[in-house]
């Protein structure tokens, strides 16, 4: 090995040079660690390095490269080396033989105290990060070490501490032993909860908080409070600081310090989207209309197939960062296929929490214009009461991530309370994740609407379900799917399905690519559904609450057709 570099070692008139390190035929976790643990790293992006400095870091490459796979046990690797020099530039190959790993041969991982039950930290012990028969790896037992005690803390244990934490490491025969132990002590509570803001009541921001005096101090409730408070848009900052912890009582007093935001909130937006073409938006918010926490929104909303203006007062009740008295008021005038819906609109609505669901019931009274596709038209009131029942977002509820949705709502107009035409409908939806793999995921998504009425064109449009465009059937433009009339025009129909299976591969830096098959159809008759379906691929991008992409679908059921564009948005469950 150091004979390949003689001839450039003897003569003194050799040029400085860069570094090139390849670490061929390992795993990507072994040659991020070599390169990690070697001098030659450290030199690699420089133009200045001489014979004399290359000599002395080769010397290290072996004894550095054994060193940093121990971590990752391996104890008995051979290790060579070639290097050559190509004008400005030292080539370095490293050839690895990592043997046999050491194995775990015995693992033992303990809880004692309080919270030996807790479900957080049992969910830990149960996890497979460290079990008989992994290959040792240093990195894993210090991190699962490490979030015994982290865990037990962040559900209030705060007197948690590891009472054994051994490694037993058998080289001749390539076996290790763990043994670990942590005791939770007792668990502490929230003590006294002092507030410093003057933006809305006192009574009121104590019901925005997750946490009262007495219950359990866990580092979630905390986050959620931040959360939620954040939400609201009451305040612009908002600082949630524990004090120290009181040994004797074991309760941890909590100060919240609250800025007031600006009350007033104009905003507004342009953008293009495959199904609305050009659109924009305007909005005006009064985030706070009194101190009890009263909002108005004021939102204008246009493009090529609808323009709407809404009105919201909004009275927040009972638990008020999840429930509210609703008021809206809103003129809207939208094409709905080949059919066109003007209506004028006011409502009242109360939002509930019940455990983790929310309920919302809601009364609508509507006059309504129906422009059909063969230009009649025809003018109705409708007075529509509804009930809607849905999962809350975990993030808002607390927990781990919901690998779930659901929604279901049943909404009707009877003439016997004024209405002008009878109707009665049930809409579902429902989505579904699971975890194949740490990388690989599968989504599930179906949606289902029903309604019981005489004919179809008894329904005001805006009632009437069309299938196509992004979260429906994708390679179909917008609201394309549904009946049609004699002269082929979409009209709506009674009824809708569609389903998605969608398979996703998680990318670094939080991207994703995605390959889904879509079908679905709106219909008035379930025994002639005529569902139509595509596939397709896309890039996503996922932040924490959030992910964002770009799919290209391709219709299957009716060819000739060319790929669509459509832009994915999807919040977390």
């Amino acid at each position: 090995m150091a004979g390949l570099l003689a001839t450039a070692l003897l003569s003194p008139w050799a040029a400085e040079a860069k570094i090139e390190i390849d670490i061929p035929e390992v795993s990507d976790a072994i040659q991020v660690n070599v390169r990690a643990f070697l001098s030659l790293t450290r030199y690699a992006d420089r133009d200045d390095v001489t014979d004399e400095v290359m000599s002395r870091l080769q010397r290290r490459i072996v004894a550095e490269t054994r060193q940093a796979l121990e971590p990752l046990g391996y104890y008995e690797p051979n290790v060579t080396y070639d290097v050559h020099k190509e004008a400005q530039l030292w080539k370095v190959t490293i050839h690895i033989e990592p043997g046999r790993p050491v194995r775990l041969s015995e693992v033992n991982v303990n809880v004692v105290g309080a919270g030996a039950n807790d479900r957080a930290i049992r969910e830990l012990i149960a996890a497979d990060d460290i079990k008989p028969g992994l290959r040792l790896n240093h990195g894993t037992y210090e991190r699962v070490k490490g979030s015994l005690v982290r865990v037990a803390k962040n559900e209030g244990y705060l007197d948690a501490k590891l009472t054994k934490h051994d490694l037993a490491i058998d080289r001749n025969e390539r076996r290790a032993t763990v043994d670990l132990e942590a005791d939770t002590g007792e668990r502490y509570l929230f003590g006294d909860i002092k507030i410093a803001q003057d933006v809305i009541t006192d009574e009121a921001m104590r019901r925005l908080l997750r946490m009262h005096p007495g219950d359990p101090y866990t580092l979630d409730t905390l986050l959620r409070t931040q959360y939620v408070l954040d939400d609201t848009q009451y305040f612009s900052v908002v600082d949630i600081e524990s004090g120290d912890p009181d040994r004797d009582t074991r309760t941890v007093p909590i100060t919240v310090t609250a800025e007031p935001s600006r009350k007033h909130r104009y905003a507004a937006a342009a953008g293009y989207g495959t199904d609305t073409k050009v659109r924009g938006k305007f909005t005006w918010d009064n985030r706070r209309v009194n101190e009890s926490g009263h909002k108005f929104k004021l939102e204008l909303l246009g493009s090529s197939i609808v323009t709407d203006l809404t009105g919201r007062y909004v009275i927040p009740v009972m638990d008020i960062a999840l429930e509210k008295l609703e008021f809206t008021g809103t003129l809207r005038d939208e094409e709905l296929g080949d059919t066109r819906s003007e209506r004028a609109e006011v409502g009242a609505g109360l939002t509930q929490v019940l455990g983790r669901w929310q309920r919302v019931l809601q009364l609508r009274l509507s006059d309504e214009k129906t422009t059909e596709a063969d230009g009649s038209s025809s003018r109705n009131f409708y007075l529509v009461p509804s009930i809607s029942y849905s999962t809350l977002p975990s993030y808002i509820v607390g927990g781990r991530r919901r690998p779930y949705f659901f929604s279901a709502e049943v909404r009707g107009s009877p003439e016997t309370l004024g209405s002008d035409a009878s109707f009665l409908q049930l809409r579902v939806k429902g989505e579904r994740l699971f975890d194949l793999s740490e990388l690989w995921h599968l989504h599930l998504r179906s949606e289902l609407g029903i309604s019981r009425i005489a004919a179809t064109s008894d329904l005001p449009a805006s009632q009437r379900f069309f299938a196509g465009g992004e979260g429906s059937v994708r390679g179909f433009a917008l609201n394309e799917l549904s009946p049609r009339d004699e002269e082929n025009r979409t009209i709506g129909g009674r009824n809708l399905a569609t389903g998605t299976v969608e398979i996703v591969r998680d990318l670094p830096r939080n991207f994703g690519i995605a390959a889904f098959y879509d079908i679905g159809n709106a219909f008035d008759d379930f025994d002639t559904p005529d569902l139509q379906y595509a596939a397709g691929l896309g890039v996503r991008y996922n932040i924490a609450v959030a992910s964002f992409g770009v799919d290209v679908a391709q219709a299957l059921s009716d060819s000739g057709r060319s790929p669509r564009f459509h832009l994915y948005i999807a919040t977390q469950f």
